[in-house]
């Protein structure tokens, strides 16, 4: 080989070994080829990953970056025509980024009970005071107007048989958290509430309170609810089943539920889905009669005898 040849063949091994391999074209595609330079550097002259975070620190963008800003899908996208220095007209790239805006700051101010008053127009439905509403007090909306008529049907809707619960009593119910789910499909979650009228009242083994029913900012019903508790532990419980009692009496003025008051449609239940049947209490021994549904089973404390 010629001393030429050899070193035209050195000079293309230079070169070839210039040439970046797959693993440096892979961190070079990512853009953070410098940092990962600082970071390897930092490496192997403190041997401490731990060491070398600062180096290896990239800064993101900001939230805002990604949020594109208020405009119409078609006008962020439609190229537009400019004319060259030449005059000669040409077409903006499509891949244009969009214009940015930043996310605007969730406000951390809560609701008024009550529209507040603008320049000297005081608010007038609740007295003519400019005050929040105070529903501990307040009939404010008392009467003013019904529901709508898709309101009403909802609220109206005679009760699913197997929705009714039946006491051991012979008492029909509906659980309360019926009720609740009726009050979401008329008025939607949120849109109405259970306002306290006063302080629980703790007597001897019951709690007593008394709420207010408000829907879409009117006052509706008003009752007091109460609960028995058996030991002091129990307050809290009792407090809770208060307030779903005063719920379900304050429904009855939305006329939700009414079947349970109507004495000809608790004696055709009875009669229909109820029965009778003798249980011995599991602790005392105590037999007696007790009413259940006929697709129901005896439960503790009793058994069937």
């Amino acid at each position: 080989m010629s001393k030429q040849e050899s070193t035209a063949q050195q000079a293309a091994g230079t070169q070839e070994d210039d040439e970046p391999d797959d693993w440096d074209k892979r961190i070079f595609s990512t853009g953070c080829a410098d940092e990962n330079a600082k970071l390897t550097d930092c490496y192997f002259e403190k041997k401490d990953w731990r060491q070398c975070k600062k180096e290896g620190f990239v800064t993101a963008k900001p939230l805002s970056y990604y949020v594109p800003a208020r405009a119409s899908t078609s006008a962020a996208t439609k190229p537009t025509a400019t004319t060259s220095a030449a005059g000669t007209p040409t077409t903006a790239s499509k891949d244009t980024e969009p214009a940015r805006t930043p996310i605007p700051a969730v406000s951390g101010t809560p609701l008024p009970d009550a529209p507040l008053p603008q320049g000297n127009e005081l608010h007038a439905t609740d007295g003519g005071s400019s005050k929040p509403i105070d529903w501990t007090q307040s009939y404010h909306g008392l009467g003013t107007s019904a529901f709508p008529p898709e309101v009403s049907a909802i609220l109206q809707t005679p009760l699913d048989p197997d929705d009714i619960e039946v006491k051991p009593d012979g008492i029909i119910y509906l659980p309360e958290i019926k009720y609740r789910r009726i009050l979401n499909a008329a008025f939607g979650p949120g849109g109405w509430g259970l306002a306290p009228r006063g302080e629980l009242m703790v007597h001897e083994k019951l709690v007593t309170r008394e709420y207010a029913l408000v829907v879409h900012g009117r006052f509706v019903a008003q009752a007091r609810g109460e609960q028995q508790y058996f030991s002091e532990e129990g307050v809290s419980t009792a407090a809770e089943g208060c307030k779903s009692n005063a719920l379900m009496r304050c429904c009855k003025d939305l006329g939700i539920a009414s079947e349970l008051w109507d004495p000809r449609f608790i004696r055709k239940f009875m009669k229909t889905y109820a029965v009778q049947q003798w249980v011995e209490h599991v602790t005392t021994k105590k037999r007696k009669q007790i009413w259940l549904r006929k697709d129901d089973e005896v439960r503790y404390p009793f058994k069937k005898t």
